[in-house]
């Protein structure tokens, strides 16, 4: 059976009466306490029996000699100093806040990112501004592009093609890198000296899904299509993790970013590739023309937080 006291509503107590029970709790004299707070001791008296009666218990034990606090005054009394001290420190937080020195920050990230930039970069801003929590979400780029239309991020690092940042997102180019290729430690393409894409043609093609980097899986279906072949797909895997692990596993091969050569995965050897012509004379293509990726930072035009633009002349600044 439930009390009625566990269910009401608690009372409304206004900062004033903390300020007097404070001020009363540290002199435990109703004299000192009044002249304290610049007023007349019977407005006091009155003010602390007012806040005994709100909370349903007594906060001092009172005689005609003496002023104690009783057991719950005293746990209230370090509570109540607290809420003070955050009480005056909100207008200089709101302040803050509206420099965008202060407040939350919803950062989503791709796998590439978290390799080197990101842990960088967080750690920097984190330092300049320490009073910006920074929440880190990891998460593909059709991800991100659903949690910015839900409004659930403020911010995200999102792998692309060269140029095709999402068109309805602002964005800020951070990193451009050439894809490289990871095999089997075991294949001949380990050891095989100047790689041309001619050499990978045959092999099976561990690739994330299109609808995470559509702009980068068709770049590098293109690429292939040029060659005169289709990718046969053996597998496909999300995190970059996931596919350099089924390459070692020996499911195929795979085009990663060259920043992914930093997760060393026993088993799997990196190998920058060149395109070269094809069997088919009619089709050939440019040496040197495997695709490259860019990572941007990308954010709704639309976005009033000021942590956000803080980050954003941050980035800046750190590629530059």
């Amino acid at each position: 059976m439930s009390h009625p006291a566990s269910t009401a509503a608690a009372p409304w107590i206004e900062l004033r009466l903390w300020r007097q029970f404070v001020a009363l709790a540290e002199e435990l004299h109703f004299g000192r306490a009044a002249l304290r707070l610049y007023m007349t001791q019977p407005p006091l008296t009155q003010a602390i029996a007012h806040l005994e009666v709100l909370l349903g218990f007594k906060l001092f034990d009172r005689t005609k000699r003496s002023v104690q606090l009783t057991a719950a005054g005293a746990a209230l009394l370090p509570e109540a100093r607290d809420l003070l001290a955050r009480a005056q420190a909100l207008p200089a937080y709101g302040r803050a806040s509206a420099d965008g020195e202060a407040g939350r920050l919803r950062l989503a990230f791709v796998s590439t990112v978290g390799f080197d930039l990101l842990p960088r970069w967080v750690r920097a801003f984190r330092e300049q501004h320490p009073r910006v929590q920074l929440e880190l979400i990891e998460a593909t780029g059709d991800v991100q592009l659903q949690a910015f239309e839900r409004g659930e991020i403020d911010a995200g690092f999102m792998l692309h093609s060269p140029g095709f940042a999402p068109p309805e997102l602002a964005s800020q180019r951070i990193s451009h890198e050439q894809l490289v290729m990871a095999v089997p430690e075991q294949s001949e393409l380990a050891v095989k000296t100047g790689l041309t894409l001619k050499d990978l043609l045959g092999h099976p093609l561990v690739i994330f899904p299109r609808r995470i980097v559509p702009s980068l899986y068709d770049a590098i279906f293109a690429m292939y299509h040029a060659a005169g072949e289709s990718p046969r797909v053996a597998q496909e895997a999300i995190q970059m993790q996931t596919i350099v692990n089924l390459v070692s596993a020996g499911l195929g091969v795979a085009w990663v970013p060259e920043s992914v050569q930093q997760f060393q995965r026993p088993g799997v050897v990196y190998r920058n590739v060149s395109a070269q012509a094809s069997a088919a004379p009619s089709r050939r293509v440019p040496k040197n023309k495997v695709p490259g990726c860019e990572t941007s930072l990308v954010w709704s035009a639309k976005s009033a937080n000021p942590a956000l633009a803080r980050f954003i002349a941050f980035i800046e600044q750190s590629i530059h």
